[in-house]
């Protein structure tokens, strides 16, 4: 396996390349559309062809490179199929595989954060999105967010994997960059809710500023992260994309 963690510092998010040195074949976790031409140069160091981007949700605090991504490499965009984005090529639904050779991951649906939140399992780590951060859980207070909702996606189907699971989150603020099920058990502050109604009350209380650039993001990733301007812009494969991929 290929794999490399890429950090932006504008919004502090990260992104995940997995590639199968045999097949040539990579993936692109959580692309942001500023960093669209370091993901291309990382691609074709490893000599490796991007069949697939993936979303874990709806973005709020970046614009995604999904559309670019698909623009420059003729990849599939994949996001899970709740999702409000009409343009996406694939849309994962609870158990669904990603597959790349014997490289397999399987989406988790971990809706909380957003209705359309997955998390991708892999051997021997997860990518949690914004679901489960290190130290942190993903803000609900927006964008349909449900903190009974999540407080189930963490306790039933994130934290009853093996503790020595590595933990790859979509952001950090502190310049950590991975962390496991088991330390976040037991150092997570959010987990240690007794109840669902503590977790609710907790989440309720953040009292967190809306995201910088949420008023640009959201329209944009509803988009793919296209230029905004209407139909004029979109490419042939876009239009009919309009009509919703039912499936892997």
């Amino acid at each position: 396996m290929i794999f490399r963690q890429i950090f932006d510092p504008t919004s502090c998010s990260y992104t995940y390349l997995i590639g199968n040195q045999y097949g040539r074949e990579a993936i692109l976790i959580d692309p942001v559309r500023e960093l669209v031409p370091q993901y291309l140069a990382l691609l074709s160091e490893y000599n490796l062809k991007l069949v697939q981007a993936v979303d874990t949700h709806l973005h709020a605090d970046h614009i995604t490179g999904l559309g670019e991504l698909r623009r420059t490499t003729g990849c599939l965009t994949v996001m899970g199929e709740q999702s409000r984005c009409k343009l996406v090529d694939v849309r994962l639904r609870d158990g669904d595989l990603i597959k790349l050779g014997d490289l397999v991951l399987r989406a988790v649906h971990t809706p909380g954060h957003t209705p359309d939140s997955h998390c991708l399992v892999m051997r021997d780590r997860v990518f949690t999105g914004d679901t489960l951060l290190i130290g942190a859980t993903g803000r609900t207070d927006f964008q349909g967010g449900d903190a009974a909702a999540q407080y189930d996606s963490l306790f039933e189907r994130l934290l009853i994997m093996p503790d020595e699971t590595l933990v790859y989150p979509g952001h950090d603020y502190k310049g950590r960059w991975v962390s496991s099920i088991g330390e976040e058990k037991a150092l997570n502050p959010r987990l240690q809710a007794a109840s669902s109604d503590e977790y609710v009350e907790i989440m309720a209380n953040l009292k967190l500023a809306p995201p910088k650039l949420m008023a640009e993001a959201v329209p944009s990733n509803i988009a793919l992260g296209m230029p905004p301007g209407g139909g004029e812009n979109l490419t042939a494969r876009d239009r009919a994309a309009l009509v919703p991929f039912s499936g892997l």
